[in-house]
């Protein structure tokens, strides 16, 4: 798209749940616009948006989508976020650079709890936002005012329409405007027809903007004075006042549409281009340094096998050039994107968003300004939890650094993916926030750095302990050609309390064992202890050294090392070994009509339920705490989002180490003991 001078420049985020019909709504705004001269499609793969490999073969937005366009003289940027829940990050990533949000819906009051999270978010932040109730040809015999009422339910803001639909003969086939009061009959994929507004829906038109301006009163002292003098607003008026009730995130103006038929989309523009808020606005509302003479954000970051890295951000404050230096690091390269497509630009003005080249050291959220990176506000959005893990390696074993570098460019795309480094099993993790993320990554590891990998669930950390101490006597005696190998030891083993790890005593008398190999026996110890009998670390347990014998020539270190480990391998079978599973502290959080089906869903997952309780600050949230084990907590959070619509989340934290007998026991230590014997 060319770059043109303009007076301002602004940008709206796409929201709302997966199949809201987002990617088809910024087709719709792009079409009627004129920024594309053919509309695109998600289900035949040639939409602006959707359009990487891991987009088109699922068919839903996988990444933050992109367009910028000129309307009316205008500029503007519409980034269409990915309506997964495993993808929200992204989405309230793009949130903090937009104006003015558009959170779009279906016209279905069954789905409105979908909506809950994103509410909280973006009022949390006080983002402007508007309503857009999509697919509204799907209205059928629904009223609106049902699904108006069933949206107010998740939403703290005061829901006020901005217009509503005419039907006829069951069809909805047009709006009206209530500030203009003017009428639109649709005209599938052109422009609405303007039409008198019919008789038999002059009352409830009248009642309807009556209620539309008793709540813009309520946040305008001097509308509810002309209200309660009968005296009716001029449009130009009222059109002021909403927008400012808007910009201050006071209501939620509700629009209706159908972005598949383009019907409703015109009107949408022209509210966005009205009632929008400036950058100026958005910039004091997310802290942007008031001293900096250029300011910018970084909105999300991209790493390209070829093109390197590039930081999607969004200009605050002054003009950003090729060459010049912002956030201490040289800019090399401006680029405004359209989809996939990029178009090299010599500068970005406030309001911009664009590409910039090269940023090595600028990462998610930071403020960079010219002298200075300022790292991201304080209120920037924290990563959720992850709640999903899979153990990679590399198909290859050639690509492990690669893999690892890769991983890398990943996380700095994607914060909330974390890697971890198993201490416990050795494995290296790849945690997020579900089954499709998680896949995702693994997708563009191999389209984009070609570096093909393998995920499992990654194994549970289980430990053993013993139940009973026991003593025991050991000789290692070896002779060969030159000095032989000779150690003597009696040890006392002993369990100890949970939580106890692993102790060793010094017990010796007299001297039997020399003071210089208590060391290489305790090594001895703690090397036995890895793996105990079944297969497993052995943790909570002391052992004293009481007595032994030496030999002035033959005994080493390795020596009193190696008869320790035997020593363990003897005595620890007898010790009535049993096994350990780490049992985790539980918050799940549901809106409550849902925690019923979430108590059954720990009791069937052989957790403990601890109670719940409201959820602060989420008015019909609850809070359900429980003890679970990790070994039932792979796949929570896939059976908990089936039985939430999709809007349930937990975190969770290590409690303890528990004995585990009976068939889980003996199914752990037999999937152990496959997988010793299959390295």
């Amino acid at each position: 798209m060319p770059h043109t001078q303009i007076r301002t420049a602004r940008c709206a985020a796409l929201v709302g749940p997966y199949l809201a019909g987002k990617t088809t709504l910024l087709e719709s705004l792009l079409f009627a616009a004129g920024a594309v001269t053919r509309k695109g499609s998600v289900r035949d793969g040639n939409a602006v948006g959707d359009n990487s490999p891991e987009a088109k073969a699922r068919s839903m937005s996988t990444e933050l989508n992109v367009a910028s366009f000129d309307y009316l003289g205008e500029r503007w940027s519409i980034l269409d976020c990915p309506g997964s829940v495993e993808l929200a990050g992204e989405a309230q990533a793009a949130l903090m650079a937009a104006d003015i949000a558009i959170v779009v819906a279906e016209a279905a009051p069954e789905k409105a709890v979908l909506l809950a999270p994103l509410f909280k978010v973006l009022d949390d932040h006080r983002i402007p936002h508007l309503l857009f109730i999509n697919k509204i040809d799907t209205l059928g015999d629904i009223r609106v005012r049902d699904v108006v009422a069933a949206y107010q339910e998740v939403s703290t803001r005061k829901l006020v329409l901005r217009e509503v639909p005419l039907r006829e003969n069951g069809q909805i086939t047009g709006l009206v405007d209530l500030v203009s009061e003017r009428a639109w009959r649709f005209n599938p994929h052109k422009p609405s027809d303007l039409v008198a507004l019919p008789d038999g829906a002059r009352d409830w038109e009248a009642e309807a903007r009556l209620a539309m301006l008793e709540s813009a009163a309520d946040f305008d002292d001097g509308l509810l004075e002309k209200l309660l003098e009968d005296m009716a607003p001029d449009s130009a008026e009222l059109y002021e006042t909403l927008a400012h009730e808007l910009a201050d995130d006071l209501i939620v103006p509700v629009f209706f549409g159908s972005a598949e038929n383009d019907n409703g989309i015109r009107r949408l523009l022209k509210a966005l281009r009205h009632e929008g808020p400036e950058v100026a606005t958005t910039a004091a509302r997310i802290d942007t340094p008031a001293d900096a003479a250029v300011a910018a954000q970084v909105v999300k970051t991209m790493m390209g096998s070829h093109a390197g890295k590039l930081s999607l951000a969004r200009i605050w404050r002054g003009t950003v050039t090729d060459g010049m230096t912002l956030g201490a690091e040289r800019v090399s390269g401006i680029f405004q994107q359209f989809g996939r497509d990029q178009t090299k630009v010599p500068q970005a003005v406030a309001g911009d968003l664009v590409a910039l080249g090269r940023l090595e050291k600028a990462a998610t959220g930071d403020r960079l300004t010219e002298k200075a990176n300022l790292g991201p506000p304080a209120d920037w959005p924290a990563a959720a939890p992850p709640v999903h893990g899979l153990a990679l390696r590399a198909e290859n074993r050639n690509d492990e650094v690669k893999l690892s570098a890769a991983l890398q460019k990943l996380r700095d795309e994607d914060p909330s993916l974390t890697l971890d480094q198993s201490a416990e099993t050795g494995e290296l993790v790849l945690w997020g926030q579900g089954d499709v993320h998680l896949k995702l990554a693994m997708d563009r590891l191999r389209s984009r750095f070609n570096v093909a990998v393998r995920g499992q669930p990654p194994q549970v950390p289980y430990k053993e302990t013993i139940r009973k101490g026991t003593s025991h006597h050991a000789r290692f005696k070896r002779q060969t050609g030159g000095h032989g190998q000779f150690a003597d030891i009696h040890v006392e083993i002993r369990p100890l309390p949970r939580g106890s790890g692993i102790q060793f005593e010094d017990a010796v008398v007299g001297g039997a064992v020399p003071r210089q190999y208590i060391p290489a026996v305790e090594a001895g110890v703690r090397d036995a202890a890895v793996r105990g009998p079944l297969g497993f670390p052995v943790v909570d347990f002391a052992v004293a050294l009481t007595g032994g014998q030496f030999h002035a020539v033959d005994s080493s270190d390795m020596a009193f090392k190696t008869v320790a480990r035997q020593a363990m391998a003897d005595a620890l079978p007898t010790c009535e070994p049993v096994l350990l599973e780490p049992i985790l502290t539980v918050t799940i959080a549901v809106p409550s009509t849902f925690t019923p089906k979430v108590q059954r869903l720990v009791s069937g997952r052989r957790g403990q339920l601890l109670g719940f309780d409201a959820r602060l600050g989420w008015p019909g949230w609850d809070e359900v705490k429980a003890c679970m084990p990790q070994s039932d907590m792979q796949d929570l959070i896939v059976e908990l989002r089936s039985l939430t619509f999709g809007v349930g989340s937990y975190s969770a934290e290590f409690e303890r180490l528990q004995e585990v007998v009976g068939k889980a026991a003996d199914r752990a230590v037999e999937i152990r003991r496959d997988m010793l014997a299959a390295q």
